[in-house]
């Protein structure tokens, strides 16, 4: 007898509501209040975060972010030493965007026990990151809170949050204002899944979820573990922005993270009449294995829910005048990230991703 059709998988079935998340982001205004207390003048709110000063010229970017359930899948290939990379790259890499220099990181890690065979093993990834963005870590809190912690291992739980500041030149900020139709988008090449849209991800993929494989099946496609592969650190990508942004001008920087493609939308309310459209994609294998996996469980993920959760490729983007595109792929593949145009600009008021001969228009919100 055939498998029962459940109907096409989203984040939100899995876990991740976009748009209640939406309406509770929204609340936060509330705390705009606080912004009369900035002792040095005022608050510069940016597409993607706000920043503050600390002297006449100089501005302040404070991020915090967390890793989210990619901790799990450390857990389940039993291997630590890499997962405290991802904490690191969601935090940097968001406070780049504004062309800030991340100066320092602090860590909070909650945990069912602080294991010091474990801890060490957190230490290593953390190190390895905080070295890859030239950040120091001067602070950190490790909590045991065994009741608000379990995981997928007993007793071996845990969650890692990381706090990134960094500093920005009030002639440097990058303020992803001024875009105009024709503007270039240039893509550089993500890790693999780095760490969004894993718990949509785990729901398909793996049995301890509901998904198709063992942690260690090889699927074919893939040259290694499926476990492996979700686990594989978020890149940084500190070193070769930086390195750009001193010698070329470029308009908006983005991190495809969560609400990915979905998230350029960010940069219109600032920009009259702009939209975007992607063309260039080359998703690695395990997007495509995704996909494809959750069809054959009968709860297809659409090309629609692809991108606007997934990175499809691209870890991060940022945007240029055309006549500059080719001196900035110059530079991001001389500092060895793979580049590429993968869009532009457009006056369609619209986000519209063209892949594999089929045009999918994504969300605006």
């Amino acid at each position: 007898m055939p498998r029962k059709k459940l109907g096409t998988l989203t984040y939100a079935k899995a876990g991740v509501d976009r748009a209640l998340r939406g309406k509770s982001k929204r609340v936060l205004d509330i705390l705009e209040r606080t912004y009369r207390f900035s002792r040095y003048g005022s608050v510069v709110k940016l597409p993607y975060g706000n920043i503050f000063p600390i002297t006449e010229d100089l501005y302040i970017d404070l991020v915090i972010e967390e890793i989210g359930t990619k901790v799990l899948i450390a857990q389940l290939a039993n291997k630590h030493d890499t997962i405290g990379i991802d904490g690191i790259a969601m935090a940097v890499n968001d406070v780049i965007r504004s062309g800030a220099r991340p100066l320092a990181l602090a860590d909070n890690i909650h945990t069912h026990v602080s294991d010091p065979i474990l801890v060490r093993e957190w230490m290593k990834g953390i190190l390895k990151g905080a070295e890859e963005s030239e950040c120091m870590v001067p602070s950190g809190e490790i909590g045991d809170v065994p009741d608000l912690i379990k995981g997928v291992v007993e007793g071996k739980g845990f969650d890692m949050i990381f706090a990134s500041v960094g500093e920005v030149h009030r002639r440097d900020i990058i303020s992803g204002n001024n875009l105009k139709p024709g503007d270039v988008i240039i893509g550089m090449r993500s890790s693999g899944i780095h760490s969004n849209g894993v718990s949509l991800a785990r729901k398909v993929l793996f049995k301890q979820w509901g998904g198709a494989y063992d942690p260690f099946d090889i699927p074919e496609g893939l040259d290694r573990e499926i476990v492996y592969e979700v686990l594989e650190p978020t890149r940084i990508y500190v070193k070769p922005t930086l390195k750009l942004a001193a010698t070329h001008k470029i308009k908006a920087m983005v991190h495809i993270t969560g609400d990915a493609y979905v998230k350029f939308g960010k940069l219109m309310p600032t920009n009259r009449d702009i939209g975007f459209e992607f063309n260039q994609f080359n998703p690695q294998p395990i997007f495509t294995l995704l996909q494809e996996t959750s069809k054959k469980l009968h709860t297809p993920i659409s090309d629609v829910e692809m991108f606007s959760t997934f990175n499809m490729g691209w870890g991060f983007a940022v945007i240029v005048d055309d006549a500059a595109k080719d001196e900035v792929i110059d530079s991001l593949e001389r500092s060895d990230i793979e580049a590429t145009r993968i869009g532009m600009v457009t006056d369609s008021r619209e986000i519209l991703v063209k892949h594999e001969g089929k045009k999918i228009p994504l969300p605006v919100q």
